[in-house]
């Protein structure tokens, strides 16, 4: 997960997919409860296919509120952090924090995100679609069975719960995949694992502790970070020069199955220079790409760069005088494949900016 890789301001917000895995416990009739099993003699229900256990599954993650305590587990390390999720009258409020380490928050309302990084003593704030919550997991369709296996392999008992073991298998070696434990009651998942191609486990997370409430108060959405003394940056879209005419970067070739599904334009934070933002996505696995005018002195050659961090993956080089940065939560040969086909193809068309 790049959650180290967070140098430009919008990449910092690729470390949130820890929440994907998010484990809930379920809600009683009355208030609420942490890790409560179900009524004696309630009988699994076994009837759903595995698909549709992820889709039930993103669905709860993304329309209950709630408030609990997780463990996140990659490259060696254990970081706790703290989520809380509220849908009321239609909004999304949502706030992360890490619980040690660096101290990070990042709280979402509505479509403005605010990045909260204490060790940079820098606030970052972005505008983000309202459909992309911080807890989702990857959309399941026919695309996706293409380039996947999803498999129920099991039912178990976790923390007194029966549970549904759905595995995430990639076909090839450009994607990683994933195994959940899903809760029969809830649909929530208890526990999540992401895996390379040999089935080894990159990431894990557990949650430790899960309250579900009908009422989340406006308090536990406001930052317990002093901002005295920060730096206040925003990342906005790029202003483009009226008839100045944009290059149309796009990756001459792919991987089986990715496809573009986003060009636009932003501004890094503390510059005044536009950046060309692509994202490229297999349906489950995406990738960003970052196009930058290339600053190096001139004849100084060009060293292509990378970096895996846990399951996140950067890949950096120079085409045509201008930076290409690849980064996502995929193993490292996708980023340096698709970074190395990016090329430019004339002046950008009316209107190809944004979704």
């Amino acid at each position: 997960m790049p959650r180290t890789l967070c140098n430009s301001g919008f990449l910092c917000l690729a470390l949130v997919w820890a929440l994907a895995g998010a484990a809930m416990a379920d809600e009683p009739a009355h208030g609420s409860s942490s890790g409560q099993a179900p009524a004696p003699g309630a009988k699994p229900s076994f009837e759903h296919a595995p698909a549709e256990w992820l889709e039930r599954m993103n669905h709860a993650l993304t329309t209950r509120s709630y408030d609990g305590t997780f463990s996140h587990w990659h490259g060696g390390r254990v970081e706790m952090l703290r989520i809380i999720h509220r849908l009321q009258d239609g909004t999304v409020s949502e706030r992360l924090a890490s619980l040690d380490g660096s101290g990070r928050e990042f709280i979402r309302t509505g479509t403005n995100l605010t990045c909260y990084l204490p060790d940079r003593r820098t606030v970052l704030v972005e505008q983000r679609p309202p459909e992309q919550s911080l807890v989702s997991f990857p959309t399941v369709n026919d695309r996706t069975a293409t380039f996947y296996d999803i498999r129920e392999v099991g039912h178990t008992r976790l923390n007194r719960r029966e549970t549904h073991v759905i595995t995430v298998s990639p076909k090839d070696e450009f994607r990683y995949g994933y195994r959940l434990w899903i809760d029969d009651s809830t649909a929530m998942p208890l526990k999540t694992q992401l895996c390379d191609a040999h089935g080894h486990v990159i990431e894990q997370i557990v949650f430790a502790s899960l309250t579900l409430s009908s009422h989340l108060p406006d308090s536990l959405f406001k930052p317990e970070v002093s901002t005295e003394g920060f730096q206040w940056l925003r990342n906005d879209a790029a202003r483009q020069a009226p008839g100045a005419a944009a290059l149309a970067w796009n990756a001459m070739r792919l991987p089986p199955g990715f496809r573009m599904t986003v060009r636009s334009a932003q501004v890094l934070p503390g510059s005044s220079n536009a950046v060309d933002h692509l994202v490229f996505t297999d349906g489950f696995a995406s990738v960003s790409v970052f196009v930058e005018r290339q600053t190096a002195p001139a004849g100084q050659p060009a060293v292509p760069e990378s970096a895996t961090v846990g399951s996140s993956s950067a890949f950096s080089t120079v085409v045509d005088g201008h930076k290409i940065t690849a980064v996502g939560e995929v193993p490292l040969a996708t980023v340096r494949f698709i970074a190395s086909q990016v090329k430019a193809q004339g002046a950008a068309p009316d209107g190809s900016r944004g979704r």
